[in-house]
């Protein structure tokens, strides 16, 4: 099925449109209405049994307004960009790979030189008024705002979940009882200034993640995993070296093309999922970063990518983020994000400590000397010059002292592997995957998996008379009450309603017919295949529950 017919479908079907239509709309905001709301909710829930109920993850919700402080520590207000080029004309702006790739499909960002000298060789030129186009520069992606009366505090929407994740490592370090590894996750709403949203979806200002922060001691790099056998799943993998090639996880890291245990791991686990919820197994690759795409904060990463009408897309990120994000916020915020590694046996140090001059401090520092204070009173380095928010602390706040003692820990500053999922791309090629034609009657079907189908049943009673309607919603509450997603619908031909429930994805369909009223059996009917039986209504709960729990568990 095309990308265009599946969004004819979801803005007709209530499944997602354009936010703000009778206004115009806004470019890179959609709205999900209900069928929309129930298939992504089903989505994070697979997401949240694997990561959290099965990996044994810990779930953090923090703010989606992050202070400015914040993102200057993790580098996003410096290097947070991507490449744009205006219209030397009439000004029209474009982001520089997407406009290569509408004539190039195979483009992929290998170096700055390299982007610009494709740009030269296609004559790129405005496709609005055909000016000429400007050298490419880089533009900040983040949302700014301010918080608080008057000019306020400058803040901005947040670019990603995981800040929110590194900040609080340490109360999460306590919960895990001061043990390596853990993983934090977080599902919410991710906002970037899009130089140029487009194809729905696929780039949005507002949009949906699921993100994990995995982290490790950087000596044991190693996740055990729920999945022993995962290690053995096959892949397809294209190194940015270009060999691709279909290989089994195991082999994949023995050999050398994936470095890390945990980056590897996480390539099948995210497969898993995605093959869980019913994405097309042979449209799956994952990508290796070149140099000139990874962010500021990775050194390595592999892009899970889904094939569509629209070529290859980013649906999830699986990044060796290294030391990178607990380091910036211990040097920034003055405390040591660290983690106290147990030593095989007690040994003596030599130790030289900065001892804080309070007085002094409250001079210099004032409101913030007690911030000062404890980075220095933590502080182990050996510098003669410490520096605090990236200023020197002058020499007359602290003294040097050289001690010895004897240690049973030392500092670790763990080592982190991130996960990242776009939860409206993996919707909308989701959608793609399973929409379908039927041959013989030309009527559409979205064959979603029952843990996945906004409903599970649908409720038909033949005719709306001669009490079957009232048996109908007997037979509905009954449904809801067991907790099964249901609706009931009596508006149209019996056929009519079947295509109505097979057009958004309701595995099951029942039917309350004159037979029912004698012995209290219905007509069952699968989406599928569209076979009927005739069932027990007491039957029906077992059946759909199965079903759901069956796909549900099958990782």
């Amino acid at each position: 099925m095309t990308y265009q017919e599946v969004i004819e479908l979801a803005k007709r079907r209530a499944i997602f449109w354009p936010a703000f239509d009778i206004y115009g709309g806004l470019s890179g905001f959609y709205d999900y209405g209900p069928i929309g709301v129930l298939i992504k909710d089903n989505i994070i829930n697979v997401w949240k049994n694997i990561f959290i109920n099965m990996e044994g993850m810990a779930p953090i919700d923090s703010p989606n307004v992050t202070p400015e402080e914040v993102l200057d520590a993790s580098g996003h207000t410096s290097v947070f960009t991507d490449y744009i080029t205006y219209c030397e004309n009439c000004g029209e702006a474009y982001r520089v790979d997407e406009l290569i790739k509408a004539k190039d499909p195979t483009f992929e960002l290998k170096s700055y030189e390299f982007m610009v000298k494709r740009m030269e060789e296609l004559k790129l030129k405005c496709e609005k008024c055909g000016g000429k186009l400007s050298t490419p520069e880089k533009f900040n992606l983040m949302l700014g705002t301010r918080v608080g009366p008057g000019k306020g505090k400058q803040a901005y929407l947040r670019p990603e979940t995981a800040q929110g994740i590194f900040i609080n490592y340490l109360t999460y370090l306590r919960y895990f009882r001061d043990n390596l590894p853990f993983g934090i996750v977080q599902i919410g709403k991710g906002f970037r200034n899009e130089i140029a949203p487009r194809q729905s979806l696929i780039r949005l200002r507002e949009f949906n993640m699921a993100e994990a922060e995995v982290f490790f001691d950087p000596d044991s790099i190693y996740w055990p995993g729920y999945f022993k056998e995962i290690m053995k799943d096959t892949v397809l993998l294209v190194p940015n070296n270009g060999d691709k090639r279909k290989i089994s996880i195991e082999d994949a890291l023995k050999t050398g093309i994936i470095k890390q245990q945990p980056l590897a791991y996480f390539i099948g686990l995210v497969q898993r999922f995605l093959l869980n919820i019913g994405i097309d197994g042979e449209k799956i690759r994952f990508r290796q970063h070149y140099p000139e795409e990874l962010a500021h904060y990775s050194r390595d990463c592999w892009d899970c990518e889904v094939e569509t009408t629209n070529g290859w897309i980013e649906v999830t990120g699986i990044a060796d983020r290294n030391q990178y994000d607990l380091k910036q916020h211990s040097e920034h915020s003055g405390i040591m994000l660290v983690y106290k590694r147990k030593l095989s046996e007690p040994k003596v140090i030599k130790e030289r400590k900065y001892v804080p001059i309070e007085e002094e401090l409250k001079k210099y520092y004032g409101k913030e000397w007690k911030a000062v204070f404890e980075y220095l009173k933590n502080s182990k380095t050996d510098k003669e010059n410490p520096v605090y928010k990236g200023i020197e602390i002058p020499n007359k706040c602290y003294r040097i002292e050289e001690i010895e003692k004897e240690i049973n820990t030392e500092d670790v500053i763990p080592w982190v592997i991130e996960p990242s999922f776009g939860i409206d791309r993996i919707i909308l090629s989701l959608l793609e995957h399973t929409l379908y034609t039927r041959k013989d009657s030309g009527y559409r079907v979205l064959k979603l998996k029952p843990h996945i189908a906004p409903y599970k049943i649908a409720i038909f009673p033949l005719m709306a008379k001669d009490g079957l309607d009232e048996r109908a919603r007997d037979i509905y509450d009954l449904i809801k009450g067991a907790g099964i997603p249901c609706y009931y619908d009596e508006s149209g031909s019996i056929g009519r309603r079947y295509a109505r429930a097979d057009e958004i994805g309701v595995p099951y369909c029942i039917t309350i017919d004159y037979e029912t009223l004698e012995n209290g059996t219905v007509t069952i009917r699968d989406r599928d295949t569209t076979l009927q039986e005739r069932l027990k209504i007491v039957d029906l709960e077992k059946r759909v529950k199965e079903s759901v729990n069956r796909c549900l568990t099958s990782i």
